[in-house]
């Protein structure tokens, strides 16, 4: 049986198959729409896919859906990004915060991964939440419940305390007023002994740029000459794309030195902690386990490239001190100073 589903920028066809499962393939009729996924298979009802496609459009719906059914994406990093530090053990009875949780791929997945942790998600798009909502009902998880914030530097009202929050790709999208403002209220929401975990932020200071220009350097460049760069020289930057739109889009990444500036603001003292589970021992393993084998099984081309960076990087710890990657994932616990 095939269900045609009709946008204005790409038919989409799914195609019933066993096991109460559907392929998903995206046929652009408008011949610049570039299609990030152009197939998938899912669990997902027609309701829920079609639900996904008129918020998301026919660009991200794939990509959208494997976000949260595929082990080798998202959920390849949370898993690692959060147990390399602490057992799952340590998770029961307790309250985690998914922060900017977007349409709750990341939030499903904590949901099924800490099945006896209570999740919270928060976001700002009403629309994105709405998606997230459906997901959760789809799958009858009954420890994930969601909040809308009211502005992009305020925090919905009386939402509790938690024992763990989560930024999972969040930093990086922050304003730089909102990162100053919004970082302090979050941190203010943990408990004492809490952790707070920022992943899957690219870094600040990396010579390549991937996450939104794919380009070298531009990392160094001031800003006013890394946004002429950035709009001349990136095929995924259009001509006429203003600064704030590229910083909303992540382009200046994230450091150790700025969170922690902000946080050492706060009464409470954040200390940084250091991998130690599933055989990771430091934060380039924790790279290379997660975010670079999720992008090597999205873009197999790159592996040898993945393994060269991670001799290169033990090579430079080994005889600097220093860790460098391409991507943040860090474990932050709030200490009493």
């Amino acid at each position: 049986m095939l269900t045609n589903l009709k946008h204005p920028n790409a038919n989409v066809r799914i195609e019933e198959l066993s096991n109460a499962r559907r392929r998903i393939s995206i046929h652009p009729i408008i011949s610049d729409l570039a299609v990030s996924k152009k197939s998938c298979e899912t669990s997902y009802p027609l309701e829920l896919i079609e639900l996904i496609l008129n918020i998301q459009g026919p660009r991200n719906l794939c990509d959208e859906i494997s976000r949260d059914e595929d082990p080798n994406y998202v959920q390849a990093c949370l898993e690692k990004d959060l147990l390399a530090y602490l057992p799952k053990d340590c998770f029961s009875n307790k309250n985690l915060l998914d922060f900017g949780c977007g349409a709750g791929a990341s939030t499903a997945i904590l949901a099924r991964m800490l099945d006896k942790t209570e999740i919270t998600g928060i976001d700002l798009s009403k629309k994105l939440l709405k998606i997230a909502q459906a997901r959760a009902d789809h799958y009858g998880y009954p420890n994930i419940k969601f909040y809308c914030s009211p502005a992009g530097d305020k925090l919905p009202e009386n939402i509790g305390t938690f024992d763990f929050i989560v930024l999972s790709a969040v930093f990086e999208h922050l304003l730089p007023h909102e990162r100053k403002n919004l970082l302090p209220m979050i941190w203010a929401l943990l408990k004492p002994n809490g952790i707070l975990f920022l992943d899957q932020t690219p870094y600040r200071y990396s010579p390549f740029e991937g996450h939104t220009t794919r380009l070298p350097f531009i990392n160094y460049l001031p800003d006013r000459l890394a946004h002429s760069f950035a709009r001349k020289f990136s095929a995924r930057v259009k001509s006429d794309e203003s600064w704030a739109g590229l910083l909303r889009r992540g382009i200046r990444g994230g450091s150790i030195r700025e969170i922690m500036n902000i946080l050492r603001e706060s009464p409470d003292k954040p200390v940084i902690l250091q991998p130690n589970q599933l055989g990771i021992h430091d934060r380039i393993d924790l790279w290379y386990a997660g975010y670079a084998v999720s992008i090597t099984n999205k873009y197999p081309s790159v592996k040898r490239i993945q393994q060269l960076m991670k001799i290169a990087f033990k090579v430079i710890k080994y005889t600097t001190g220093l860790t460098l990657v391409p991507s943040l994932s860090l474990a932050i616990q709030k200490t009493s100073s």
